[in-house]
C-alpha cells in the first residue's frame, strides 16, 4: 500500500526516470552513449596526438606508442577517432535540433489552425517524404559544398517531416480537450496556448522520435563522408575514416584502419535506439495509468 501511494504521489519526471531504469539495455545505452559523449568532448585533453598531425610511421599496426596504430600517412588513429567520434556526435545533435524545431513549428501551425494552412504544410510534406530518403540526400550533397556545416544542415533539412506528421497529429487531439478551448476563451495569446499549453503535452513522443532521428543523422554523415562528400580530409570523421576500407589490402591485412570507426559508428547507433526504446516505454501513458491505476 505504501509503494502504491509512492508511486501516486511522484511527479512526471520521476515516475519516467523509474520506469526508464527498469529497461537494462536502454540503461546500458544512455551509459555507453554517456561514456562516448564524454571522451569525445574531452578529446582536446585526453588525444595523445594533434588528429592532422603525421607522428609515427605509415600504416603502423597497433603498439605501446599506438594503441590504435597509424594511419597510411603516419597520423594517429586513436586521436583521430576521438576527433572524429566529436563530429558524429555533432552532425547528430545539430541536425536533430534543426529538423526536430522545423517539425514542431510546422506541426503546431497545421494541427492548430487546420483549414488551408494545414493542406499547404501537409502537402508540402507529403511531397518530401516521396522522394526517395537517401538520393534526396545525396542530391542535396552533391550541390551544396561538401563540409560539415552542409551536411548538418541538409540532414537538418530533410528529416523533419515525420515529426511534423507526430506533432499535427498530437495536436489535433489536443486542441479539442478543455484545457486549451478553456485558454482560448480567456483570450490567452496564441504564443501561450502553442508552447505553453499544447507543445509541453506533446514533447515526451517528440523526443522519442528525436532519438531515431539521431541515430540516423549520425549514419547518413558517415555514409555521405565515406563517398566523399561529407566532412572533407584532412578533417576526422567516422566516415572518412572508413573510405580507407575501400581497398583489398586494407580490409584484409590492415583491419586496425577500418575496424575502430566501423565498431564505433556501430556502438554509438545501438546506443541510442536502445535508449529511445526506454524512453518510449518510459512516458507510454497505457503503462502509467495501469501502475496508478
Amino acid at each position: 500500500m505504501k509503494k502504491q501511494n509512492d508511486i501516486t504521489n511522484e511527479s512526471y519526471r520521476e515516475t519516467i526516470w523509474r520506469r526508464f531504469k527498469r529497461h537494462r539495455l536502454g540503461m546500458a545505452g544512455l551509459f555507453v552513449a554517456a561514456v562516448i559523449g564524454l571522451a569525445a568532448l574531452l578529446a582536446p585533453l585526453i588525444a595523445p596526438h594533434d588528429p592532422e598531425a603525421i607522428v609515427g610511421p605509415f600504416a603502423a599496426p597497433p603498439s605501446l606508442d599506438f594503441w590504435l596504430g597509424t594511419d597510411q600517412i603516419g597520423r594517429d588513429m586513436l586521436s583521430r577517432l576521438l576527433y572524429a567520434t566529436r563530429v558524429s556526435l555533432l552532425v547528430g545533435i545539430l541536425a536533430t535540433a534543426i529538423s526536430t524545431a522545423v517539425g514542431v513549428v510546422l506541426g503546431l501551425m497545421a494541427g492548430y489552425f487546420g483549414g488551408w494552412l494545414d493542406m499547404v504544410i501537409m502537402r508540402f510534406t507529403d511531397m518530401v517524404m516521396s522522394f526517395p530518403y537517401i538520393l534526396l540526400v545525396l542530391v542535396a550533397a552533391a550541390i551544396f559544398e561538401p563540409g560539415l556545416w552542409s551536411i548538418i544542415l541538409i540532414l537538418g533539412f530533410v528529416d523533419w517531416p515525420g515529426i511534423a506528421r507526430l506533432v499535427r497529429g498530437n495536436v489535433l487531439s489536443l486542441r479539442e480537450t478543455n484545457f486549451v478551448k478553456s485558454n482560448i476563451v480567456a483570450g490567452m495569446p496564441l504564443g501561450h496556448i502553442l508552447f505553453s499549453e499544447i507543445l509541453p503535452n506533446t514533447i515526451a513522443p517528440i523526443l522519442v522520435y528525436a532519438t531515431s532521428v539521431m541515430a540516423l543523422s549520425m549514419l547518413d554523415e558517415a555514409a555521405l563522408s565515406f563517398l566523399g562528400m561529407g566532412v572533407q580530409p584532412p578533417a576526422a570523421s567516422l566516415g572518412n575514416m572508413l573510405n580507407s576500407a575501400q581497398s583489398l589490402t586494407v580490409l584484409t591485412s590492415q583491419p586496425w584502419l577500418w575496424i575502430p570507426p566501423g565498431l564505433l559508428i556501430v556502438i554509438l547507433v545501438v546506443a541510442i535506439n536502445f535508449a529511445g526504446d526506454a524512453l518510449r516505454d518510459a512516458v507510454d501513458p497505457k503503462g502509467m495509468m495501469e501502475e496508478k491505476g
